[in-house]
């Protein structure tokens, strides 16, 4: 498969320029491009991040225009002060920061407390929009829902059955952003948010991050098979763009689903063998007697209404797979012949 992708198209040139905003957790996977993405419109960014010394965030020094227009500040989501610093002199907010756990000790308080900081210091220092990252986990876990529907921006998790299952997760996520349209509405914050499925795509940063585990599993040999689900994806170039088509759009309201298309993972397993043969994917489900899950299916129009072009979930495997060897974090297998395959 090429290496180029039907990116999103891009939104106006230097749209930027003259313009400072802040992006929490700047050195996450979807922040990571956030930033390059906002550098390349001409954006002076300050990114928040736990150490601003630390070697991990080399790669957002690295991009084209941090030397003159990035600042890195040290901040943490419990700490108002920190966020009322980082914030000021700024006129939009990208509020990406969250961790990724289903461990409820470590995924609830910052999410939720964390989240609220967030819009409160917005609102204190004057900003004029916020983009929330907020995630479809936020959106879809309701047992009560019409599978035949595609699931909208209208819809919400249901927190006692996310309670109930035990996805802290999914139950953190949505009680932040719950959170966040309370204190936007009573604090008067023009606030945003984008709703992203499973976000692969090309790493900047130096490690894993949890969604693209999700491919690497299959690769490494560590997954004999494959579980009974499905998953909706999306690539991460699309999702920096979705924030700031909303941010720059001025009658962007309400919540946004960030979603190409769903695959059961049989479906996702055929397609990354396809694509690299040379790698032991499973072939078989866990669970061979169950009938495939349904996946949920996404309307994402309404980001399709402000001219965001999703790049095919094909193309997101390619290109995911293709960053991890270029990293080294996956080894590069000599490619499998048609003698191999007739041997197999």
């Amino acid at each position: 498969m090429p290496s180029e992708t039907a990116a999103a198209a891009p939104a106006p040139a230097l749209s930027g320029q003259g313009r400072t905003v802040c992006v929490t957790g700047a050195g996450g996977f979807i922040a990571s491009w956030l930033v390059k993405r906002l550098l390349e419109l001409g954006y002076t960014v300050r990114g928040t991040v736990r150490n601003p010394m630390d070697p991990k965030n080399e790669h957002l020094r690295a991009l084209e225009g941090a030397g003159e227009r990035l600042v890195l500040l040290r901040a943490d989501l419990l700490d108002a002060d920190s966020l009322l610093a980082a914030f000021t002199g700024c006129e939009g907010v990208f509020h990406a920061a969250s961790p990724v756990t289903d461990d409820p000790e470590k995924m609830i308080e910052p999410a939720i407390r964390g989240t609220r900081n967030v819009i409160t210091a917005a609102a204190d220092t004057g900003i004029k929009r916020v983009v929330f990252t907020s995630s479809i986990g936020a959106v879809y876990m309701n047992p009560y829902r019409d599978p035949n529907k595609p699931v909208d921006d209208t819809y919400w998790s249901d927190l006692e059955y996310c309670k109930t299952t035990e996805n802290w997760y999914c139950y953190a996520k949505t009680v932040a952003e719950q959170g966040a349209w309370e204190v936007a509405r009573r604090r008067g914050v023009d606030l945003v948010v984008v709703n992203p499925v499973l976000v692969l795509g090309p790493l900047l940063q130096p490690t894993v991050n949890a969604s693209t585990e999700h491919v690497m599993k299959y690769l490494t040999g560590s997954a004999k098979t494959y579980v009974n689900a499905a998953q909706a994806y999306v690539h991460v170039r699309d999702v920096a763009e979705s924030h700031v088509r909303v941010y720059e759009c001025p009658d962007a309201h309400g919540r946004y689903i960030c979603a190409e298309s769903t695959l059961h993972r049989a479906d996702l397993c055929r397609a990354l063998a396809k694509l690299f043969p040379e790698y032991p994917v499973p072939t078989r489900c866990k669970d061979e007697s169950a009938t495939p899950v349904k996946g949920y299916l996404f309307s994402n129009q309404r980001l399709r209404d402000l001219g965001v072009e999703f790049v095919p979930v094909r193309q997101c495997l390619y290109d995911t797979v293709r960053s991890l060897q270029d990293k080294g974090l996956l080894p590069v297998l000599p490619a499998a012949t048609e003698d191999d395959d007739q041997s197999s």
